[in-house]
């Protein structure tokens, strides 16, 4: 599975969850941003826990869970997280009168994850239909849906061959796009103008085309030379960029234009 920080909605505010041990984890800050329209949700949380520590004996750190998520400056870092349960005793603490819509509203987040753990091609149908929702064309859903099938089948190949989830996958995955594209992730981002969004989701049909070029040969280097440990697969990985690299500037003479480009599908 892709390793990334997603973003749920609640009443048009961003609340950053993450997959960990197959459930949704939730950003404390980001939920506490929520129901308490705090300007300083990371002040009101710390002396949160001290009150409730006070009254009831309570450590709600506890109960979370430190997580790397994306801030908005693109990088990821240590993020106090709660799963459903974990959420609903924090919100306990919280007087607010959006308490008991967002418990529904957890609930049912939650309740979803369950159902696509059981059935996974819920959860691709669930995607395509938010893609749709946002405007997306069907011939674009299903290159980014190809995109992402793609992808989770090189982090598993990572996975069973020494790399460590997210840091090591984030730098193997630098090494291909600095070789397809000639910029990381995090300058790609910059250059489209994005924060916390998912890159991929703001690529036109050539870079995406491209970036899955890019990871399925490296994929296919990885299963033809049963390569092991960071340093063989970071050098697949800019293997793999390079074809899907050269690719790209070949067609970029022939159109005389880059297929790099700062273009991004935010409205």
């Amino acid at each position: 599975m892709e390793a990334e920080t997603k973003v749920a909605i609640f009443k048009g505010k961003q609340i950053r969850k993450t997959i960990y041990n197959n459930e949704w984890w939730f950003s404390v800050v980001d939920v506490i941003e929520v129901l308490t329209d705090s300007v300083k949700p990371r002040v009101y949380w710390n002396a949160m826990k001290t009150r409730v520590k006070g009254e009831a004996g309570t450590e709600l750190s506890t109960i979370c869970r430190q997580l790397k998520l994306q801030s908005s400056d693109g990088k990821f870092y240590e993020t106090d997280c709660a799963n459903t349960e974990g959420m609903f005793r924090i919100i306990q603490s919280i007087p607010s009168p959006k308490a008991e819509p967002f418990k529904r509203w957890l609930a049912k987040v939650g309740y979803e994850r369950i159902q696509e753990i059981e059935d996974p091609e819920l959860a691709t149908k669930r995607t395509r239909m938010l893609y749709k929702l946002k405007g997306y064309s069907d011939d674009w859903i299903e290159k980014r849906m190809r995109g992402i099938a793609i992808r989770e089948e090189l982090t598993d190949e990572w996975q069973k061959r020494g790399a460590k989830e997210k840091r090591e996958y984030e730098i193997l995955t630098a090494e291909i796009s600095k070789a397809s594209f000639g910029v990381t992730p995090s300058e790609y981002k910059k250059l489209k103008g994005l924060k916390r969004e998912n890159l991929r989701d703001h690529m036109d049909d050539f870079e995406l085309i491209f970036t899955m070029l890019g990871e399925r040969s490296t994929t296919e280097i990885h299963r033809t030379e049963n390569s092991k440990g960071l340093s063989k697969l970071k050098a697949d990985a800019k293997a793999g960029g390079d074809i899907a690299g050269g690719a790209r500037k070949k067609l970029e003479k022939r159109l005389k234009h880059s297929i790099v480009s700062k273009n991004n599908f935010k409205k």
